[in-house]
């Protein structure tokens, strides 16, 4: 784009944006002519993709700031009045939105619920940061049309972002996916109304504890073990850390309502959008966990525990024989929930004989195996939790239908530190996660165990499974068609081997069609490569953020040499693979 194009396109937005900050950033870098900047925040609008919005905090249409939360808000109201055209003309269309502690958020959020006001939608609006899953369970919970929830989740400090659900509580796919997109591409104009005139009105509603107490209730229903946790709970001690964000108001009445001690991270405790402490702030990144380690190691914690800013991914680190602490991986957290959940559902009585779990097709193949464990099954879906809800969705339509193959889901759950366990909520949740783990725990030292022990155990039973992530990060304008020269490049010229082993597969979903485990999969820009051994090497663009991501996935059996070199051998393969992949993505 010429520097005249985006001069124009800089005068636009001024002309637009009514939020003074971001204004007066442009106007300064027009009167600077600083057109490097003005080119990255101008060369193209910041895209409304299939989740929503995601993006860096300031002036201009390829950044995060009021006029663009704004236009994206009146082209989902627009849809929705679309969608919904009875409901709309009785007036009788509704919303909820939540926001996180970033930088912002609390004005896009009410920004949205008054451009939602404005074209005559019910908006209930939290008063305060609020998790993600909340927002989920809000919609059900409140019967919403859509909702919103301000965040960008785990991204650094300048970032902030805009997540779009559906009536049943999980974010939006197709058809409605799409269908906003071209609304929010159209919009031309948009209807505004006051913070009074909304509440007076009654088109704006401030909500809190009515959401926030059954949503509680709701995390604390789902547990096993109610008198395992009452009679033992004084024997566990949690170190939490809520890593600046949203966490902490939920995670400390739910477990200390289960009468359970939790120490809190004094340093990390409250909401703040700079995230001092952390560089990011993604329980994912042993570093995030720094302080709570120290903590915990100080109090001699069984589990130290974290969620991210919205609070909807959920990690632990927990002691080990050798009196320090072990970070548990996102895959093998959700092999200890999948074993432990379908462990507590048998011996209730309560496994239905058509019991399942959904993982991601880049997360862990041990989970298939635990599953068979209790003669369950785990399908496969795309990755993002919305795709775990779509799948929770068709079974219940199918249940409700009498349809053969449907099945009863008990468990959700990806490699990205996301656990699903009940079906209120059709997102990830790290309120419900701590409270299972909490249980977990408890369970297995009753039995004499600590989660790793457990962990070992089901190794020898399911072979010893590690996993590889690689991330490369392709910043500016030029960032797309790089990271979209790798995938071409590997769809045209795939390689025959990975890390010297043969690649005996190879499955793209571009197209869709793919076949899984429940039926077609949709297109995706996903590359996955089966090699001889039975590890699986997935390639896929970021959908929120400008990186490229690699997964592998590799099972190593448990011989005659043990535990161990089952480690090392596993160890290995991935070191090759990494190598491999390194080569192409010049890292």
């Amino acid at each position: 784009m010429d520097t005249n194009a985006i001069i124009s396109r800089a005068k636009d937005y001024i002309s637009k944006e009514k939020d003074s900050g971001f204004r007066a950033e442009v106007e300064k870098l027009v009167a600077a002519e600083n057109f490097k900047e003005l080119e990255d925040r101008f060369y193209r609008d910041l895209e409304f993709g299939t989740g929503g919005l995601r993006g860096v905090i300031g002036g201009g249409y390829n950044r995060m700031n009021t006029l663009v939360v704004k236009s994206a808000t009146q082209g989902l109201a627009t849809y929705l009045i679309k969608a919904f055209p009875e409901k709309a003309q009785a007036g009788k269309l509704s919303a909820a939105i939540a926001f996180d502690s970033r930088h912002y958020s609390a004005e896009f959020a009410e920004a949205a619920a008054l451009i939602f006001a404005a074209n005559g939608v019910k908006t209930w609006l939290f008063s305060g940061l609020r998790p993600t899953p909340e927002l989920s369970f809000a919609i059900r919970h409140l019967g919403c049309d859509t909702g919103i929830v301000v965040t960008a989740s785990h991204n650094p400090a300048q970032y902030n972002g805009y997540k779009a659900y559906w009536n049943d509580g999980s974010q939006v796919i197709s058809p409605h996916d799409t269908g906003i997109i071209n609304e929010v591409n159209n919009v031309t104009s948009i209807k505004e109304m006051s913070r009074d005139e909304a509440l007076s009105k009654g088109l704006l509603k401030i909500i809190d504890k009515e959401v926030d107490e059954p949503y509680q209730a709701m995390v604390k229903s789902r547990l096993f073990r109610p008198d395992l946790i009452k009679a033992k709970a004084g024997e566990v001690k949690i170190v939490y850390t809520p890593l600046h964000g949203t966490g902490a108001m939920h995670v400390e009445k739910v477990l200390g309502d289960l009468g359970l001690k939790v120490i809190t991270v004094p340093e990390q405790r409250e909401g703040n959008g700079d995230f001092p402490t952390v560089a990011f702030p993604n329980p994912e990144e042993a570093a995030a966990l720094d302080m709570a380690i120290k903590l915990g190691s100080a109090e001699k914690a069984d589990v130290v525990m974290a969620t991210d800013p919205d609070a909807d991914r959920f990690g632990i680190v927990v002691p080990n024989k050798q009196g320090t602490y072990t970070l548990v991986t996102g895959n093998q957290m959700g092999v200890l929930m999948a074993d432990y959940i379908f462990l507590s559902l048998k011996e209730t009585g309560k496994m239905p004989q058509d019991a399942a779990m959904v993982n991601s097709i880049v997360t862990t193949g041990m989970q298939k195996r635990v599953a068979a464990l209790y003669g369950a099954e785990c399908v496969e879906c795309l990755t993002g939790f919305k795709w775990i809800a779509d799948v929770m969705r068709k079974w219940e339509l199918g249940k409700a239908a009498g349809e053969a193959g449907a099945k009863t889901f008990v468990f959700g759950t990806e490699e990205s530190y996301g656990y699903n366990i009940e079906t209120e909520v059709r997102d990830k949740d790290g309120v419900s996660a701590a409270a299972i783990t909490a249980e977990m725990t408890l369970y297995w030292r009753s039995k004499g165990k600590s989660l790793l022990e457990r962990l070992d155990e089901l190794y020898q039973l399911c072979g010893f499974w590690q996993e590889l992530g690689i991330s490369k990060y392709f910043q500016g304008p030029e960032g797309p068609s790089i990271m979209k020269g790798i995938m071409d490049k590997y769809r045209s010229n795939p390689p025959a081997t990975l890390g010297g082993i043969t690649i005996s597969k190879v499955r793209d979903l571009e197209k869709g069609g793919a076949p899984s485990s429940e039926g077609d999969l949709p297109p995706s820009d996903v590359l996955q490569f089966f090699l001889a051994d039975g590890t699986v090497v997935s390639a896929r663009p970021s959908g929120t953020e400008p990186k490229i991501k690699f997964y592998a996935s590799c099972c190593a059996e448990v011989g005659s040499g043990g535990l161990e070199a089952a480690k090392a051998e596993a160890a290995r393969k991935l070191d090759a693979i990494k190598k491999d992949i390194r080569l192409v993505i010049g890292d």
